[in-house]
């Protein structure tokens, strides 16, 4: 499926380089992250392509059909190729001059600013075109020591879950796929965003690359009560309003008292202590823009003067 948003002038290439014996998780958990950013209106398009339309299928037997070839497909600055993990002995059974030409396309994309990004042991066939040199990246557990040895000029890092640098983004396989998937719409479309596609796929707690300190908007939702979600969606849509108990505690559909409870039994923090974290994390994301005043500053995340701004950010 291919997304259409209505802004295709803005609207940001991913192409998924589909390889013989394809692992079908590396490819659909990405691919289903995109489609739900779709959905709720990212600027994205997706497409899929193989250097080997006519042997493109799974590990376990599916089949593809009506892929295009690379070469039809010119990725553009920003844009993202994506190649899932695959049986890597593909790789050496592909012939020379097929290999040539699409590690030309991937090396001119990257030089257009394209952005490339393997799951799985797709990071082998980046490798092998040489885009890997001098670069950290990873892959899944179990290939990391023959990735390193296969290819020493490269910095294989082990443990993590991805890998970010210079517009080069590898990951580890299979779920952490997704996570890549995630942290790239977040990249894309801000923390909030990120959020509602990864509920949608009820994936609540999303993991950084090196585990690193997650989004406040990402976090205090790992639970699955509707009320207590719909409050939170709403304070994050609605930071710059006065947000009372009684008004929160109605849209849960329960009494303030029940709800401060339920709020906290549910999230492990208390209701006003989530809206000042949500508070601290948006100023920091404004303070991104010189621009802005401090007294717009102050308004933006629902505060009334800038004394509480200076005491917030203290």
């Amino acid at each position: 499926m291919t997304g259409s948003p209505k802004n295709k002038r803005m609207s940001k290439q991913f192409i998924f380089l589909i390889s013989p014996r394809t692992h079908i998780l590396d490819l659909a958990g990405p691919d289903q992250v995109l489609n739900e950013a779709i959905f709720y209106k990212a600027p994205f398009e997706i497409h899929y392509c193989s250097y080997a339309a006519d042997e493109a299928g799974t590990a376990s037997g599916l089949r593809f059909a009506n892929l295009k070839h690379f070469a039809d497909i010119e990725p553009r600055e920003g844009d993202y190729i994506f190649v899932p993990g695959m049986d890597t002995e593909v790789l050496a059974s592909t012939s020379s001059s097929v290999m040539k030409g699409l590690f030309d396309w991937l090396s001119t994309a990257y030089g257009r600013g394209a952005n490339l990004c393997s799951v799985c042991t797709g990071a082998f066939l980046l490798a092998k075109a040489g885009l890997l040199d001098g670069k950290t990246c990873t892959t899944h557990w179990k290939y990391t020591q023959r990735l390193q040895q296969q290819y020493p000029r490269l910095k294989v890092q082990e443990n993590v879950l991805f890998t970010e640098k210079d517009g080069i983004f590898t990951s580890a396989g299979i779920a952490s796929g997704v996570d890549l998937a995630l942290h790239i719409v977040e990249r894309e479309m801000g923390a909030y965003f990120a959020n509602k596609v990864a509920r949608e796929i009820v994936v609540y707690i999303r993991r950084e690359g090196g585990q690193a300190q997650q989004s406040v908007f990402m976090s205090y939702r790992n639970h699955i009560h509707a009320g207590i979600h719909a409050v939170q969606d709403h304070l994050v849509d609605h930071l710059d309003q006065k947000n009372s108990l009684p008004q929160l505690a109605e849209l849960a559909n329960m009494s303030t008292r029940n709800f401060t409870r339920i709020f906290k039994k549910e999230t492990s923090i208390a209701v006003g202590d989530y809206i000042t974290l949500l508070r601290k994390e948006k100023i920091g994301e404004l303070l991104k823009n010189p621009d802005l005043s401090r007294a717009q500053l102050a308004r933006q995340v629902g505060l009334g003067s800038e004394r509480q701004l200076g005491r917030l950010m203290k």
